[in-house]
């Protein structure tokens, strides 16, 4: 398959954001957090520009940072990490609330190449 035939594929559109985000994992005592900025977001998981490895299938929670409105907003969504390459992680959401699944959402609706 190529790789224009694997895009046809997905069942949630993809646009490039790029946002400052937290990944929290915990791990023992304390949770790790990890500061870094999205390349790319759907309504499903984000991809995070990142050299941190994390192993497939670690759960975390995402913070996305929204700014530039009337107020900061951050989003918390839990994930798990399902993609490791050399430039970054994806991240599958598995839970979250519906207002934050509205706003991506709207994210992904106003983002969107028009073809």
């Amino acid at each position: 398959m190529d790789a224009i035939h694997n895009d046809e594929r997905r069942k949630y559109a993809r646009v490039g954001f790029t946002t400052g985000i937290d990944i929290k994992i915990e791990s023992g005592d304390k949770p790790i957090v990890l500061n870094a900025n999205s390349n790319d977001l759907s309504q499903r998981g984000i991809f995070v520009g990142t050299k941190d490895v994390f192993p497939l299938d670690t759960p975390c929670t995402v913070n996305v940072h929204l700014s530039g409105g009337i107020e900061d907003i951050s989003l918390e969504i839990l994930g798990r990490v399902v993609r490791q390459t050399d430039t970054g992680v994806g991240i599958v959401f598995e839970s979250m609330d519906v207002d934050v699944y509205a706003h991506l959402k709207n994210i992904v609706l106003y983002n969107r190449d028009e073809d």
